[in-house]
């Protein structure tokens, strides 16, 4: 059985603001023609972003490398607040038979004088490196975020 220490230490929470409002911050979520702008760590294109958004939609995006490998993920949105929340299932396959991956990502997006306080749980990770390696990624993907809304 796992202790709430052990369940701490597999979550990965990261809180970030947005100098965008949460209409802006929330709909780069949920649109594929913003999603492939900034999608994926540092380098990485998303040649691949299928989605279906609305509660039991699916998604399916290929995240790929600047070395040519491909990262795979797909899921199931699980509950969607427009502008304030957004709850889904994530599946991570990196040219593996079976997904490495399979938990459930948090997004939640509060406005505050125009910006936007976004914090993501994404929980719960098998072990504490998967959750560190996530942390990097996510960490990368929200610089590019907050890249693109700069743009907008």
């Amino acid at each position: 059985m796992a202790t709430a220490t052990d369940t701490a230490q597999r979550t990965l929470v990261i809180e970030r603001m947005f100098d965008a409002p949460a209409k802006l911050v929330f709909n780069a979520w949920t649109r594929p023609e913003h999603l492939v702008h900034w999608f994926g760590p540092s380098g990485f294109t998303l040649p691949t972003c299928e989605q279906d958004f609305r509660i039991g939609g699916k998604y399916k995006f290929c995240m790929h490398a600047p070395s040519g490998r491909d990262h795979w993920v797909w899921g199931e949105y699980l509950e969607i607040s427009e502008y304030d929340r957004l709850v889904f299932t994530w599946t991570r396959s990196d040219d593996q038979p079976e997904p490495w991956v399979d938990n459930i990502v948090t997004l939640t997006f509060e406005e505050i004088d125009g910006k936007t306080k976004m914090i993501l749980h994404h929980a719960l990770f098998d072990t504490q490196t998967e959750r560190d390696d996530h942390n990097g990624g996510w960490s990368e993907c929200f610089d590019r975020l907050a890249d693109f809304l700069r743009q907008c």
